[in-house]
């Protein structure tokens, strides 16, 4: 993407006053977005993001630059003034590059550019008709089609040369579901690490009318009671209950500024026995994955918490050095205008030995809640608000109606604890997760779990 002489005279510009480390991230990100409401294409955009992002470090703190323009002379600039930034008396030099090879784990069959916008479009009006023709309740579906072909460059004054190409997609749908009074909204999506063969041979139909299908449900539901009481958490985007309540908590972009509740924890005891927690950015062909993060260590399979025993935090390069432990390959950003830092990639509870049916028949009264909505948490007391997408009561161990307006309220760590039965059938969910560093794909996933007690926040 660059040229190595100018590169390394880019870093070595980047020491000049003192700095003891510099990096080059570059990125050309290729986007093709659509969106539809009705039936109707909204918007058909195509672009180009790219530039490049300097980073400066000086001890555990860091400089951040980035530009548009990668010029030679626009690069050595940026450089310069970055520098500026750092004063000290040593002076370093850039290390000759070695390149960084592996096998490429993503390979991309049906590119995005061999695929004519058309059947694109049809694709998304596939799955927003289907839940337009579900029920006449269902009122307005919206349908949001991305795809992005990312090429980075990761240079270093270490003499690390690395380059990937990240290629995604994402289909999603939104449907509401209107009466007089009321209105309720349901939604589904599938994406991945992977070219336009994703979609083929894919249930399309099936996203939209899974998501008319929530909509409705709970148009038709009654209130949800409050009180604290026994909660089966739905597998697949139930997960986003651990990955926000305590998934961000685990990040050392928290634990090592002493922000974290976990912090000082490894080697004890945080969770139920049952429970083992991953952190994958291996997975082939998953949302959350790639070959390398963004600093340019190999992605991997970090097992945070196994047996309830709390056995490893994320790690980026910049907080490594302030935690002194290595990087788990967790360095991730949204694009070169942002540093990187600690962030999640496909993120799950393991599956265990349970059956769904044996949980829901140790409830007398409680709820099931299975497909999370959006929340807040604080990662520092990891106190956090869920709510809830489709729910249904337990009654004397057996589901029961469907409820609506639930929320779960609570503190992560002791949800974690709190947590008696783990089941047989991990899945996962695609969503986007914003931090520190901006915007990312990233998975939730779990299989169906029981946690004795949670306050559950309802109108009823």
């Amino acid at each position: 993407m660059l040229d190595k002489n100018l590169v390394h005279d880019v870093l070595t510009e980047a020491l000049q006053s003192g700095g003891d480390f510099a990096e080059l991230f570059v990125e050309n990100n290729r986007r093709n977005n659509i969106s539809t409401v009705n039936n109707v294409t909204e918007k058909a955009q195509s672009g180009i993001d790219y530039g490049a992002g300097l980073r400066i470090f000086n001890g555990h703190n860091a400089v951040y630059a980035y530009t548009n323009d990668t010029s030679k002379d626009a690069l050595l600039k940026m450089a310069k003034e970055a520098a500026a930034a750092v004063k000290n008396n040593k002076q370093l030099e850039a290390k000759g590059f070695v390149s960084l090879n592996f096998d490429n784990a993503y390979p991309i069959s049906l590119p995005f550019e061999s695929i004519e916008k058309k059947e694109i479009i049809s694709l998304v009006k596939e799955a927003s008709g289907a839940a337009m023709d579900f029920d006449s309740l269902i009122t307005q579906v919206t349908g949001l089609y991305l795809d992005t072909t990312q090429d980075v460059l990761i240079a270093n004054s270490d003499g690390l040369w690395a380059e990937d190409r990240r290629t995604r997609s994402r289909l999603a749908i939104t449907a509401v579901a209107s009466s007089e009074s009321e209105k309720q909204s349901g939604n589904d999506s599938l994406a991945g690490h992977k070219g336009y063969e994703i979609y083929r041979g894919a249930d399309i139909a099936g996203i939209g009318r899974q998501a008319a299908e929530t909509a409705l449900t709970m148009l038709k539901a009654d209130l949800c009671p409050g009180g604290k009481m026994p909660v089966i958490i739905g597998n697949g985007f139930g997960g986003v209950i651990f990955h926000e309540a305590c998934g961000h908590s685990l990040e050392a972009t928290s634990v090592a500024r002493g922000a974290s509740v976990f912090c000082g924890k490894l080697g004890e005891k945080i969770a139920g026995d049952k429970v083992t927690a991953i952190d994958d950015g291996t997975m082939r062909g998953e949302w959350g994955s790639s070959n390398i993060d963004d600093e340019g260590e190999f992605t991997r399979k970090n097992v945070l918490i196994e047996n309830g025993i709390l056995k490893s935090y994320l790690v980026d390069k910049l907080n490594g050095l302030r935690m002194k432990t290595p990087s788990t390959g967790s360095g991730r950003r949204e694009s070169y205008r942002y540093a990187p830092t600690s962030r999640m990639t496909n993120t799950y509870i393991a599956a265990g030995n349970d059956e769904f049916d044996d949980m829901v028949s140790t409830i007398d009264l409680g709820i099931f809640c299975k497909r999370m909505g959006g929340g807040s948490v604080m990662p520092g007391t990891g106190e956090f608000n869920f709510a809830v997408n489709e729910a249904y009561m337990i009654r004397g161990g057996k589901l029961a109606e469907p409820v609506r307006g639930a929320t779960l309220i609570g503190k992560g760590h002791e949800i974690l604890l709190g947590i008696t039965h783990v089941g047989k059938h991990m899945s996962q969910g695609p969503g986007m997760c914003g931090s520190m560093s901006g915007s990312l794909p990233a998975n939730c996933g779990q299989p169906h779990i029981l946690v004795k007690e949670i306050l559950v926040g309802g109108r009823k």
